[in-house]
């Protein structure tokens, strides 16, 4: 199973710089990537897309 994070508007892009370079199977997005839910979505709403795209366990 791959494991798969969805960082903060607020969180660096080096940070899913360094985990993939570390861990090339990790899946990192981050809000606002075009996979990902847009800047400025509530935290409701970042739920839910996380439970239909499979980012809970």
């Amino acid at each position: 199973m791959t494991i798969k994070y969805l960082l903060d508007e607020h969180i660096s892009p080096i940070y899913r710089t360094q985990l993939v370079r570390r861990n090339p199977e990790l899946i990192v997005r981050i809000i606002g990537d075009p996979d990902a839910p847009s800047k400025g979505t509530l935290d409701p709403e970042i739920l839910i897309w996380c439970e239909k795209n499979s980012l809970f366990w």
